[in-house]
């Protein structure tokens, strides 16, 4: 690493500006080192909402997961933006993981000390890397759950066990939703509940004339619109029977396809994949559609999940139409602008889901019906008050550490 790439950790940039302004002497640590299962230019979701607000704060270093250079040297892949975190990608060379995990902590020492930290935040948003944690000890560690990893297509079996090590290591735990929360706190004594929220002021612009995208310009209506990432959790048996009963609705998907095989996917006249889009675009997508869909599987990979989706669409202004994901029937089964389809055996009824679709495209004519009940069922979300609220949670841990410490 050039030395000259150092950045002074006495500043830090204005995210607007890109101008450096002083920390003041009271910060109560001088950096945060995030390890994250998820790639920061992938679907842009929890990690990247609140790492980006904590990097406009603090100098921060964004752990991904490594990738393999075989038999090349072991080093660290550093990209640093004018705003934002430095994001770093381990490059380890072919071996066993305890050799590989003992060579990216070698590397993140290294990287510790480069900098010149000495009060460092540590954040997981995987239990995998704590064996890669520096060996610095932090201020804190926090464990922020916003998926239950281990349900997961491909997890690795030694995940729970990893979660338990983390639960025990970390002074802090953030659950991204109610079934997460209720999971976890029987498992440390401070978990506290921040589901996902939503970047109002971004997907409002859906409820305005933008232009559409050319890539869906020739796409019939009506429409309805899904955008996330398509995995296990898509429910594509739901999606190849409700294409096939309804074939004057079309179904519009935006997203990439992982762990599982793209020739799966039904393939129907009125389904259309337009791929991974751009965060900055998909409001202009949104709003060329008439309602919106989550047609989530219930099944293990799906039980503990808090779709961000949700109040994505509501801000778009757009009326959702889910299946019963528990955490959306728990926070949205009273709106009147999410329509909740009725579960049958380990499945979705599709009769129930029809109906929902039906009922929801009739009811879009109505603009003010559905801002109103979008914006009622909102209630005042948005991602700088809900990492508002978590810095306050991490400030009062540290300090409560540090009466602790003076105590003694």
């Amino acid at each position: 690493m050039n030395r000259n790439q150092r950045p002074a950790l006495a500043n830090k940039m204005n995210p607007t500006t890109g101008a450096a302004e002083s920390y003041p002497l009271e910060d109560p640590f001088d950096g945060v080192i995030c390890f994250s299962h998820l790639r920061w230019d992938f679907v842009y979701q929890r990690p990247q909402h609140l790492m980006s607000r904590l990097a406009s704060r603090y100098p921060l270093w964004f752990i991904e997961e490594p990738i393999d250079v075989g038999q090349g040297k072991a080093h660290l892949e550093i990209r640093r933006g004018r705003t934002g975190p430095t994001v770093v990608v381990p490059c380890l060379p072919a071996g066993a993981a305890l050799e590989r995990d003992a060579i990216e902590k070698c590397l993140i020492d290294a990287l510790v000390s480069e900098m010149g930290l000495k009060r460092y935040l540590l954040w997981f948003y995987t239990p995998m890397a704590l064996p890669c944690a520096p060996s610095l000890a932090p201020v804190a560690t926090v464990y922020d759950c916003m998926d239950e990893l281990s349900a997961f297509v491909g997890a690795p079996a030694s995940l729970e066990l990893a979660e338990r090590a983390l639960l025990a290591k970390a002074d802090l735990v953030f659950a991204g939703g109610r079934s997460l929360y209720q999971a976890k706190r029987r498992h440390h004594r401070a978990v506290h509940l921040f589901p996902s929220s939503v970047d109002v002021a971004h997907f409002r612009h859906a409820r305005k004339a933008l232009p559409e995208p050319q890539s869906q310009r020739a796409i019939p209506r009506p429409r309805v619109g899904f955008f996330g990432v398509v995995d296990e959790r898509f429910d594509t048996v739901l999606l190849r029977e409700a294409a096939a009963a309804r074939p004057d609705i079309h179904f519009v998907v935006i997203g990439p396809v992982v762990k599982i095989d793209s020739s799966e996917l039904p393939r129907c006249p009125n389904i259309h994949y337009l791929g991974k889009q751009a965060y900055a675009d998909l409001p202009a997508f949104l709003a060329h559609w008439d309602i919106t869909m989550m047609p989530f599987a219930l099944n293990a990979s799906t039980r503990f999940i808090s779709p961000t989706k949700t109040p994505e669409y509501l801000a778009g202004g757009r009326l959702v139409v889910s299946t019963a994901v528990r955490d959306v029937v728990d926070r949205y089964g009273s709106s009147p602008a999410v329509s909740i389809a009725r579960a049958c055996g380990d499945g979705t009824s599709l009769s129930s889901f029809l109906a929902a679709l039906d009922e929801a495209l009739e009811q879009s004519a109505d603009r003010h019906f559905v801002e109103q009940a979008a914006d009622a069922a909102l209630m005042g979300m948005s991602w700088d008050d809900t990492f508002a609220r978590m810095h306050d949670v991490v400030l009062q841990v540290l300090e409560q550490g540090h009466e602790v410490n003076n105590a003694q």
